[in-house]
């Protein structure tokens, strides 16, 4: 072949060969991109169906809770246990009447007795014609039965008396009130707390509940006597913040709830707890000011999600930042319509909850022995999740669902496995999520506080009354008897009015 003909033969393959290695490029490229677009629209469809669930389907349709999968889990049951399920036996009948015999000895639970006579007609022998006798103590059965809640009008005399000479009078004193020329009982005003802050009753449900009773008050009123409550109790609040500040172990959330005087700008509740003291502190907005206030300059460890408000308290100078595996869980379950394999994940944190169900059961929490057992058990699941992720991630692109929750795991693992250790960690924020859901709740009821003021009032409210629950403390009875005893306790031994420490006067 001539040397003219071989140039151009060599140029002609060497062009054919630079246009195959573009079209190949260009379809890498198409093939990345389609990836990446499938990626995107898995992840809209996962958001779709997350708020179809969130708009139609029942909460606890979003995340199986961590019991229920525990329970599904549990393969070591025999068939006499199942034998059990349908036929109670004794020792479930003998728990049931125990309960229901405590529950009869609840205090202050009123007690009637009524006696059902035989009548005379009966009591006439239908074979000899005598009269039958009493036999024993009779047959007695349980009614439980709902008797509408009353007011009482108390009126105050107070005795006035003078001598004959008519150079001196003297007067009984007055009755101690809440607040100064008030007409209304620490009772009255208890019970209006609780409604708004244990129950959630919006204070126009309060005004009509108060009508059918009998007692008509005026919205405005209720609403003032809130606050001035708020004010009576702030001390009270004070102390419990500062105990929560002071342990070295805590928790916290937020959520937002709405202004009536700024309807254009959310403001944020904030929940602050360790054990069972819970604080709520409200902020204009969501900035990491509030957690720098609250919780600057302290030591220990804080258990939070992956925000970044919380950067300023956990910095190298602060508390050390502690990861929550339920919110791992919720990003690998969004996952799951897309990336069935997630299901693998799931599978080993529930191992992880496993052992702190465990830990719970046998009474060892936040002991030597529940840390040993970590040690020994969640230890090795960690390193299989660990190496999980990293064998998953080539696999899925950032923008997935499935990308999202690898991102979010392998970002948090070190916040995640702080829980390894100190036993008195929990490997989870569900404590504070649990201590919004009021919050949640009185958001859905009542659409916002009508201004600043008013939400710190609320949460002064909101903290002694969820922390006396948690602790089995009947908060109507605490709050009747400390609105009237915080406003003579001595102030440096306030904290024995708290719920924990608290002993009817």
């Amino acid at each position: 072949m001539p040397r003219k003909h071989e140039c151009r033969w060599r140029r002609l393959a060497e062009s054919t060969a630079r246009e195959l290695e573009k079209a190949r490029a260009e379809i890498a490229a198409l093939r990345a991109a389609r990836q990446a677009a499938e990626e995107k629209l898995a992840s809209a469809l996962t958001k779709i169906s997350e708020y179809e669930r969130r708009l139609f389907g029942r909460s606890t349709e979003r995340v199986p809770p961590v019991d229920r999968e525990l329970r599904r889990s549990d393969t070591d049951v025999s068939a006499a246990s199942k034998e059990s399920s349908s036929e109670p036996t004794q020792d479930k009948q003998a728990k049931r009447r125990s309960k229901t015999r405590r529950s009869e000895d609840a205090p202050g639970l009123r007690k009637e007795t009524i006696e059902h006579p035989v009548s005379e007609r009966a009591r006439r022998c239908p074979h000899c014609g005598g009269t039958a006798a009493p036999v024993g103590t009779g047959k007695f059965t349980t009614e439980w039965e709902y008797v509408p809640g009353y007011f009482v009008c108390r009126r105050h005399i107070q005795e006035v008396v003078a001598c004959q000479c008519g150079q001196y009078i003297a007067r009984a004193e007055a009755p101690l009130r809440v607040f100064d020329r008030t007409q209304y009982g620490p009772g009255l005003i208890a019970y209006l707390i609780v409604s708004k802050c244990g129950d959630a009753m919006p204070t126009y449900r309060a005004e009509k509940h108060f009508t059918r009773l009998g007692v008509p008050i005026a919205r405005s009123t209720l609403g003032d006597l809130i606050h001035r409550a708020a004010g009576i109790l702030d001390p009270l609040y004070e102390a419990l913040l500062a105990r929560i500040v002071a342990d070295a172990h805590c928790q916290a959330d937020e959520t937002s709830f709405r202004l009536q005087s700024r309807p254009d700008k959310r403001g944020f509740v904030w929940t602050f707890l360790t054990g069972k003291q819970i604080a709520y502190v409200f902020s204009g907005d969501r900035s990491g000011q509030t957690p720098a206030r609250v919780l600057g300059g302290t030591t220990g460890s804080l258990v939070v999600d992956a925000y970044t408000g919380y950067n300023d308290v956990t910095d190298v100078d602060g508390r050390t930042r502690c990861g929550c595996w339920s919110h791992a869980r919720r990003y690998l379950f969004r996952a799951l319509d897309t990336a069935p394999e997630a299901r693998d994940a799931l599978d080993m944190i529930l191992e992880l909850f496993r052992v702190e169900r465990d830990a719970i059961e046998q009474d060892m929490f936040g002991t030597d022995e529940h840390l040993a057992m970590r040690v020994r058990r969640s230890r090795p699941v960690l390193d299989q999740i660990k190496a999980w992720i990293e064998q998953q991630k080539p696999k899925h692109l950032p923008e997935g669902p499935m990308g999202a929750a690898l991102r979010y795991i392998s970002n948090q693992w070190r916040p995640l496995t702080v829980f390894m250790s100190d036993p008195q960690i929990p490997i989870h924020n569900n404590a504070s999520e649990s201590a919004l859901r009021i919050v949640a709740l009185s958001r859905k009821n009542t659409l916002f506080f009508g201004h600043e003021q008013a939400a710190r009032n609320f949460s002064i409210l909101y903290s002694l009354v969820q922390t006396a629950e948690r602790h089995g403390v009947n908060a109507l009875a605490y709050l009747e008897d400390v609105l009237m005893r915080v406003q003579t306790h001595t102030a440096s031994r306030v904290e024995e009015l708290l719920p924990d420490r608290w002993k009817p006067g």
